[in-house]
C-alpha cells in the first residue's frame, strides 16, 4: 500500500458572523429553489434550533441549515413558493449574545450574507405568518436532528417522553405546529421532511466535496490512531491522536461518540464506554469521524492490539474481509439495494464454497453473516437484513437506503460477523461509497483494510511518539 500523509490543510471559506463558512450562499439558495417546486403554491416555515445550553457552540439543527447556512439561535425561515422569497427572522442582538460575537441581526448586511431575499426581526414573525392564512404551510413535523442522531432514534425518545407519566415532554416541533395552527386556522398544514428528506438524499457536487473531506479526515484519524496503539493502553487514549487529525484539518467537532471497543466489547455495535483496557492479542475497533461543516463521514476499521494478526484472527477477519469485499463489487448505480444484496449473496457463496475453514465456529458465523443477504422466499413480507445507511449531515442521514441507488447518493456498508456466545471475536468495517453515473467510489478506500497493509501501518510510530509526550500523573 502507498503511503498516505498527514497533510491536513483545509482552506474553508471565510466566517461571516452566524453564517456558515463551508458553502456559499448560491448553495442554499439552490436548496431552497427545489423546495418551491415542491411546494408549488404553498409555503414552508421552519424553526432553527435554539441556542446551545450552557457555555457550547451552536450547532444549527440540520433542516434549517440545509436552507439557510445560518448559524444563529431561534431563527426562522419563511419560503414562499407563489412569491419565491424567502424572510429570515432573526433575533437582536442581547447583551448575551454580544459577548458571543460576531452574530448576525436584521440588517442589509446580513440578508448579503445569507442571500436571502429579506431579514427581518424575529417578532415580526407572527404578523407576517398571519397573512399567509389560508395557505397551504409547509413546516417540519419531526423533531430536528443533529449529527450524532438519526430521525427514527430522536422521534422515539420523544414518544417515549411524551408516554411517560413523569416526564411529558414533546418536541419542539410539535409545539410550533400547533402554534402556527392557532395563528393560522385556515390554513392546510403539511409535513415538509419528506420533501427535505427526498432533496437530501442525492448530494450536489459543493456536499459532495465536503463528505469528501471529512472521509479523508476520519480516514486520517484512524491511520493515527493505529499507529499509536499499543497493549496496556485505555481505549478512549486514542481518541486523542484522531480528534487532534481533525482539528487540525478543520473540523469544529465531532458527530458522534467515539465507538473504540477493544476484545469482546467489539461485539456491542454502539458501545462507546471507551474505559477498557486494550489487551495483548485482542483486536480493536474504531469507529469515528468529524463534523465537517455540518456535515460527517462513517468509516470503521479493525486492527490488533499488538500490530500483528494471530492465524485465527487471520482466518477469522480474511472471511470476512472477501465476504464483506463480496458487498462493494455489488454496488452499482440504478438499481436498488436489494439488488445489490442479490448479488452480493451470489458471490458470497461461492467465496464460502471455496474458502478453507479450519474452525467450524468462524464457518457459522461467516455463514450467519451470509444469510443476512439472502432474498427472501417469494411470497414472504421479510425484508431481510439491510445494505447500510445514508451519510450526510447525520451520520445515519435521510431516507433510508430504500430507493434506487443514483448518482450522488452517499452511504455506508456495515455488516458485523460475531462469534455466537462470548463474543471472543467480532468484526465490522465500515466504507463511505458514492454512487457515480458510471459506478461507485469508496471515499475512504485510502485506510487500510488488508491484514498486510494494516501490520505495515502499525509499525510506523505513533503521532505521541513523533511530536509530544504527556508527564506522568502527578507529575509537572
Amino acid at each position: 500500500m502507498a503511503a498516505v500523509a498527514l497533510v491536513l490543510s483545509a482552506a474553508p471559506m471565510a466566517a461571516q458572523g452566524g453564517f456558515t463558512d463551508v458553502f456559499p450562499p448560491e448553495e442554499f439558495a439552490a436548496h431552497r429553489a427545489k423546495v418551491t417546486e415542491h411546494i408549488g403554491e404553498g409555503v414552508a416555515v421552519i424553526q432553527g434550533a435554539t441556542e446551545a445550553r450552557g457555555e457550547w457552540t451552536l450547532r444549527q439543527g440540520n433542516q434549517f441549515f440545509y436552507l439557510s447556512g445560518v448559524i444563529e439561535p431561534r431563527a426562522m425561515l419563511i419560503i414562499d413558493g407563489r412569491t419565491k422569497r424567502t424572510t429570515l427572522f432573526l433575533n437582536a442582538a442581547t447583551p448575551r449574545v454580544r459577548q458571543y460575537g460576531p452574530y448576525l441581526t436584521a440588517t442589509d448586511s446580513a440578508r448579503r450574507v445569507t442571500g436571502v431575499d429579506a431579514v427581518m426581526p424575529r417578532d415580526s414573525f407572527a404578523v407576517m405568518l398571519a397573512a399567509l392564512d389560508g395557505r397551504v404551510i409547509y413546516t417540519p413535523f419531526r423533531p430536528e436532528t443533529q449529527s450524532s442522531e438519526s430521525a427514527s432514534d430522536v422521534a422515539g425518545y420523544f414518544r417515549r417522553s411524551k408516554a411517560d407519566p413523569w416526564d411529558g415532554r414533546v418536541s419542539r416541533e410539535e409545539l410550533f405546529v400547533a402554534a402556527v395552527k392557532r395563528t393560522v386556522p385556515a390554513a392546510q398544514i403539511k409535513d415538509l421532511d419528506p420533501i427535505l428528506d427526498s432533496l437530501r438524499a442525492f448530494k450536489t457536487p459543493r456536499e459532495i466535496a465536503l463528505i469528501r473531506e471529512a472521509s479523508r479526515l476520519a480516514g486520517l484519524g484512524i491511520m493515527e490512531a493505529m499507529r499509536d496503539t499499543k497493549p496496556g493502553m485505555l481505549e478512549h487514549e486514542l481518541e486523542a491522536p484522531a480528534e487532534y487529525v481533525y482539528k487540525r484539518g478543520g473540523a469544529y467537532g465531532t458527530s458522534y461518540f467515539p465507538l473504540i471497543a477493544g476484545g469482546p466489547r467489539m461485539q456491542y455495535t454502539h458501545y462507546h464506554k471507551n474505559r477498557g483496557t486494550l489487551v495483548d492479542g485482542e483486536l480493536l475497533q474504531f469507529d469515528w469521524a468529524p463534523d465537517l461543516g455540518n456535515y460527517t463521514a462513517d468509516v470503521t476499521r479493525v486492527w490488533p492490539v499488538n500490530g500483528k494478526f494471530t492465524p485465527r484472527q487471520r482466518e477469522y477477519y480474511t472471511i470476512y474481509l472477501r465476504l464483506y469485499q463480496a458487498v462493494l463489487t455489488s454496488i452499482r448505480p440504478h438499481v436498488t439495494a436489494r439488488a445489490v444484496m442479490d448479488s452480493a449473496y451470489v458471490k458470497m457463496q461461492s467465496i464460502m464454497a471455496g474458502y478453507r475453514f479450519t474452525d467450524p465456529r468462524i464457518k457459522a458465523a461467516a455463514q450467519a453473516m451470509m444469510d443476512r443477504y439472502k432474498p427472501a422466499p417469494a411470497g414472504s413480507t421479510g425484508r431481510g437484513g439491510s445494505l447500510g445507511h445514508t451519510v450526510g449531515m447525520e451520520v445515519h442521514d435521510v431516507p433510508n437506503i430504500t430507493r434506487t441507488l443514483e448518482p450522488g447518493y452517499i452511504f455506508t456498508i456495515e455488516p458485523q460477523m460475531t462469534i455466537d456466545g462470548a463474543g471472543e471475536l467480532s468484526v465490522r468495517l465500515e466504507d463511505m461509497i458514492l454512487i457515480t453515473e458510471t459506478g461507485y467510489e469508496v471515499l475512504s478506500a485510502f485506510v487500510p483494510i488488508e491484514i498486510a497493509d494494516i501490520e505495515a501501518l502499525m509499525k510506523q510510530p505513533g503521532i505521541g511518539e513523533r511530536a509530544l509526550t504527556v508527564p506522568a500523573k502527578g507529575r509537572p
